[in-house]
């Protein structure tokens, strides 16, 4: 992507409920997000029960439809597999006042894309890839015409939110393509009218979180555990940006789990398999989509063949790796630049089709933590006889993650029966997730002790247990399957 010349924070982007448009006007689409449009596609696989499409007919007329590719030129390379760009649309002029003051919805909207994701769906239908774009990323619009003041402009730099603001979705796609240089297939857009009915129609989906999530902008206050949101409490879960200092990215990383949590709810509540069940929530999404004229109910219905064996196992999540945030563009504000060798690998996967994270079956689920363990020091002691086997703890806590001294040493004591995680109490948070890394160690507070933990390894050690963090750390380019991203 080109280099932009050389952030302060953008407010959340609240959404809003549709109502119908008066005579003259056009509509004006309102997030959120990409969720129905995986629900639309995983809702597809009721087509091999037999009664696909029986239930689904008559509902194709209930997509708007929009030509993102009239007149585009000199585009990407047609790769194997089909592409898919997920817009969710900025605005909240037509809530209702209860919905404005219980989830917070005040502001007004920027009309232009509050989400964007690139879905790629292998050629063999068994992988689901998706991956979103940060709404914040320095861009260069390909020369257009401003489809609100009918201004041309050569080619300038946006934030990547903006283009659909200055040209439509047809800017949108050119610029993505642009960036990406992978081809869009298709393109589908929604609104926030139906997000709190469609997960009330599956009947709540369940997250997991290691710690509390509590952002007074949005309301949204979760202790730590597993909860069932209903559609409003999700509303607020995949809008909160302010409950840490990386704003945008960690809430793509919450939304990839809701879009996550939210697929093996559809798969696995029965809703596929009830027609009933299965109009109603499909009515629901299809009524808020707009999509290009190619991506019709039969196309889904023919995918949901090939996808029978489709699981949340079978979709991997990723985000644009950043190089830097905070860059400031003059006319522009403050972008976050991509990462171009991450990107680049990235985007060449799907080209390539090839998945963007491993997918062996003996591969372990690590277990999620709130400090993530890059940011952990530790030092290893063996409190056993057994030669070696500090250094074998060693080697495994670097393997997931862990800053260790590379040298470990013999304990005081070597008849230690039980694992020991000795910490200062200032760190009392990285000492649980050094814990879990040894279940069923003891913590044991050492005042004074400093940053650096200790472990002495007891008689019941067997091995080191993965760990990850509730977020990737800022610019991995980390892919996690949807298995690993739902609640256990």
């Amino acid at each position: 992507m080109p280099t932009p010349p050389r952030p302060a924070a953008r407010a959340p982007r609240p959404l809003a409920r549709r109502r119908p448009v008066p005579p003259g006007r056009g509509r004006r689409r309102r997030p959120r997000w990409a969720v129905r449009l995986v629900t639309a596609v995983s809702v597809a696989v009721l087509a091999a029960s037999g009664v696909g499409h029986a239930v689904m007919s008559g509902l194709d007329s209930g997509i708007e439809r929009v030509d993102p590719f009239k007149d585009m030129k000199n585009r990407p390379a047609a790769g194997n597999g089909l592409n898919i760009l997920l817009a969710g649309t900025d605005g909240r002029d037509t809530i209702t006042e209860e919905q404005r003051e219980a989830y917070r919805l005040g502001g007004k909207p920027c009309h232009c894309t509050d989400t964007l994701m690139l879905l790629h769906l292998s050629a063999d239908h068994s992988r689901v890839s998706v991956v979103s774009l940060p709404r914040d990323s320095y861009a260069m619009t390909p020369p257009h015409t401003d489809r609100t003041t009918g201004e041309k402009h050569r080619s300038h730099p946006v934030k990547l939110n903006a283009a659909y603001a200055e040209g439509g979705p047809g800017l949108t796609v050119r610029t993505v393509e642009k960036m990406t240089e992978v081809k869009i297939d298709h393109y589908v857009e929604v609104d926030f009218t139906s997000f709190m009915e469609t997960v009330d129609a599956v009947g709540g989906v369940e997250i997991c979180t290691v710690r509390r999530l509590k952002d007074s902008y949005t309301g949204l206050d979760l202790a730590p555990g597993r909860h069932r949101l209903d559609g409003g409490r999700a509303l607020q879960y995949v809008r909160s940006r302010h409950l840490d200092g990386t704003g945008d990215l960690s809430r793509m990383q919450r939304q990839q789990r809701f879009l996550a949590a939210l697929t093996a709810e559809v798969t696995d509540s029965g809703v596929l398999l009830n027609p009933v069940r299965f109009r109603e929530v499909t009515r629901t999404v299809l009524g808020s989509l707009r999509a290009d004229s190619g991506f019709t109910t039969e196309r889904m219905l023919d995918l949901g063949q090939a996808m029978r064996n489709f699981s949340p196992a079978s979709a991997e999540f990723t985000s644009v790796p950043v190089l830097e945030k905070g860059r400031e563009v003059p006319e522009v504000g403050t972008t976050l630049v991509w990462d171009p060798q991450k990107a680049g690998r990235i985007f060449g996967a799907l080209r390539e089709d090839r998945p963007l994270a491993a997918h062996a079956p003996a591969r372990r689920r690590a277990t999620v933590v709130d400090v993530p363990p890059e940011r952990i020091r530790v030092q290893v002691e063996n409190g056993t006889p057994r030669r070696g086997l500090g250094a074998e703890a060693d080697r495994a806590l670097r393997d997931t993650g862990f800053g260790t001294s590379g040298e470990a040493v013999d304990a005081a004591d070597r008849a230690t029966a039980r694992t020991t995680v000795l910490y200062d109490p200032r760190w009392d948070r990285s000492a649980r997730t050094v814990a879990a890394a040894f279940p069923g160690a003891e913590l044991k507070a050492v005042p004074g002790q400093g940053g650096t933990l200790r472990v002495v390894l007891g008689a019941d050690f067997t091995e080191v247990t993965p760990v990850r963090a509730e977020d990737p750390p800022e610019g991995r380019a980390e892919a996690l399957r949807g298995d690993e991203v739902t609640c256990a």
